[in-house]
């Protein structure tokens, strides 16, 4: 497991190396990437959590999505998307439509929402090609392929595999 060392200060020994928090790391990384795109998309007055969102509702079949089945699919929580959720709908880039029940939403989005994504869609292509042209396409590749794998074994009421339960044991 990769270490660092706290600094030194005069007249004291040097401390234990830390191990290095993951958290913290995929965080870090998370926040650099966002900030291009958010950069990149600025011009098309979207985010690129805005950009994604309104990507993953258009492709859903209409009257087919709801806001729960959304958070799933993003893999956030529902406060959080119900936030971005608000402002897009107050910019007229979705709707939300009544659901089966009293507490269920539908996603939709609008013909204002599918032009924003349009609009935006040359400027995302742009974000994509800077962070492969940044860090390396293999580098990305692999990334996504990561992302991709750990995302499943790190679900909400998956509980993490043991060396004992693997084993039989």
């Amino acid at each position: 497991m990769p270490q660092t060392s706290h600094p030194t200060q005069a007249g004291r020994a040097p401390s234990a190396p830390l191990p290095v928090c993951t958290c913290f790391m995929v965080r870090s990384l998370s926040r650099r990437i966002s900030q291009l795109y958010d950069d990149t998309l600025a011009p098309s007055g979207l985010r690129g959590t805005q950009f994604s969102l309104l990507l993953q509702v258009r492709r859903a079949p209409a009257m087919n999505l709801t806001v729960s089945a959304l958070a799933e699919l993003l893999h956030t929580d529902r406060t959080t998307l119900t936030r971005n959720l608000r402002t897009l709908q107050q910019a007229g880039c979705i709707e939300l439509a009544a659901g089966t029940d009293a507490r269920s939403r539908y996603v939709l989005i609008t013909e204002a929402g599918r032009a924003k994504l349009r609009e935006a869609a040359a400027l995302w292509q742009q974000a994509q090609q800077r962070v492969r042209e940044l860090c390396g396409s293999e580098e990305i590749g692999a990334l996504e392929q990561l992302v991709l794998g750990m995302l499943p074994r790190l679900s909400p009421g998956e509980s993490p595999a043991t060396p004992d339960a693997e084993n039989g044991r």
